[in-house]
């Protein structure tokens, strides 16, 4: 209760402090603070305690941007400087507790723990560090609170180094007015060395074929850094494939199969805090497809599948903008993770709940319909119609081969099915080619989230809702660069 009660206090005194400029070197050091947390709990309960503090290098971040503007993260970290309760840092961000506590074993009142790091710039005094979480209508609140004196004995002052692979691949400037990226490498081993050099160089290369990063390159440095793993690859538990790894990334996030993360958290920030960065990228030694991004936490991906430079730059969307899935699918972990009646934080998607005053409002197409109509239901009805037929065809030709039936008239069976499904695709394509003039306008259109009803995204085609072109919506560009611009400065 006394924690509670500190924090209200907090709060209520400090709301008109919280928009005044914040001089950096008043308050701060020009170093990092990295914190260790557990998470603990399921879907009706979650705990937070304090694992161990360390002092890290420089502060990458700038300096004149200490109060975050956005609305970004289920989860904030905030700052007060105890002599004068003002507020002097925030941050939002998720967590891989977050998700786990939408899905169905965290509803079930199954308690996991997953770790978590938050940094902040080192304070000259001590400060109170509150922890803010939103509940299902995105209304924050305080539930965890620590007094931290950087003086005390107890922070530890551990020098960095440890033998890793660190390589400077793009360097352009101060880390205060620049991004500053670091790919870290997993499931590569010593002898592997020069194949990650050279996949750090061939994402950054794509990285920067992609708008809006490709007119803000300057703005950027990008370190890679490489512990090597005994094992190549990684773990891929539905495969019975499992290797030792640095970071012991998986496959099969929260039980979907093509999902990848690290429970390594606390080891993922102390070889990223070796140097200066805004954000991690974890590159993994891999061939299947695969990914994941957590906002302002780390996206991983694969990086020998056909698509993985893509999946790497939606991932990315993620854990550095922010952004949400656009697409709509049965194949997620969540339940409710959109609660419906409540406006989404991500700015690429919306609920329409106020169709007046539309999210991306400045950025719609003049005389755009609110919300757009696209063919969505006649399509998705024609593609009903084609899963049915494959599963008829299935079925059918099983039993014809049950019945000894002959190779030639398996094969007329299918042609049959085939040539249905011909005609539904020719359907499609005239339902999309009616729509064609929409392909670049910027509107509402149903469908993102996850859910095919009830949550919008602006534009037909973006990197955020399918792997297969190489560029982001209008929205999400701005998105990205707005993020550019908070942490390089204009």
């Amino acid at each position: 209760m006394k924690h509670l009660i500190t924090i209200f206090l907090i709060v209520t005194t400090t709301a008109s402090l919280a928009q005044q400029p914040i001089n950096f070197d008043d308050y701060f050091m020009d170093r990092s603070l990295r914190i260790d947390l557990y998470q603990v709990g399921d879907a009706q309960q979650e705990f937070i305690t304090l694992h161990q503090i360390y002092q890290e290098g420089i502060w990458s971040e700038n300096p004149q941007n200490l109060i975050e503007p956005f609305s970004n993260g289920r989860y904030s970290v905030k700052v007060y400087d105890v002599a004068s309760n003002a507020l002097i840092y925030s941050r939002g961000f998720d967590c891989m507790f977050g998700e786990y506590r939408t899905t169905t074993p965290a509803i079930n009142g199954i308690k996991r723990v997953y770790e978590r790091s938050v940094r902040i710039p080192v304070p000259k005094k001590p400060v109170q560090l509150v922890i803010e979480k939103r509940d299902k209508r995105n209304i924050p609140a305080p539930f965890f609170s620590e007094l931290i004196d950087p003086a005390h004995y107890s922070v530890i002052k551990e020098k960095p180094e440890a033998g890793d692979f660190i390589y400077p691949a793009l360097q352009n400037g101060d880390p205060h007015q620049h991004v500053d990226f670091v790919f870290l490498g997993e499931g590569y081993t010593s002898a592997e060395q020069d194949k990650f050099k050279t996949d750090v160089d061939e994402y950054i290369k794509y990285l920067f074929t992609i708008e809006p990063y490709k007119s803000h390159q300057k703005k950027f440095n990008i370190t890679g850094i490489l512990r090597p793993s005994p094992e190549s690859a990684m773990d891929e538990p539905r495969q019975g494939v499992y290797k030792k790894t640095t970071f012991k990334a998986s496959f099969n996030a929260f039980d979907l199969d093509r999902y990848m993360l690290t429970e390594k958290n606390h080891l993922l920030r102390e070889v990223a805090g070796q140097v200066p960065y805004d954000a991690i990228i974890l590159l993994v030694n891999s061939k299947r497809y695969g990914g994941g991004g957590i906002y302002n936490d780390y996206c991983v991906s694969t990086v020998d599948n056909s698509v993985s430079k893509r999946v790497f730059i939606h991932e990315l969307g993620h854990s550095f903008a922010g952004l949400a899935d656009e697409y709509y699918s049965s194949e997620v972990a969540y339940n409710d993770f959109y609660p419906k009646g409540v406006e989404p934080l991500e700015p690429n998607i919306t609920a329409l709940l106020d169709p007046a005053h539309v999210k991306w409002q400045a950025l719609l197409s003049p005389g755009i319909a609110i919300p757009t109509e696209y063919g969505k239901e006649q399509i998705e009805a024609l593609q009903l119609k084609k899963r049915e037929n494959n599963a008829a065809m299935k079925k059918e030709v099983e039993a014809a081969k049950g019945r000894g039936t002959s190779e030639n008239k398996i094969k007329s069976i299918e042609k049959k099915y085939q040539n249905d499904n011909t005609k539904l695709d020719e359907q499609i394509a005239a339902i999309r080619q009616q729509y064609a003039h929409l392909t670049d306008k910027v509107g509402v259109f149903e469908g993102a989230g996850y859910s095919s009803k009830g949550l919008y995204r602006p534009m037909i085609n973006c990197m955020m809702i399918s792997n297969t072109k190489d560029e982001f919506c209008v929205v999400c560009q701005k998105a990205i660069e707005r993020m550019i611009l908070y942490y390089a400065g204009e």
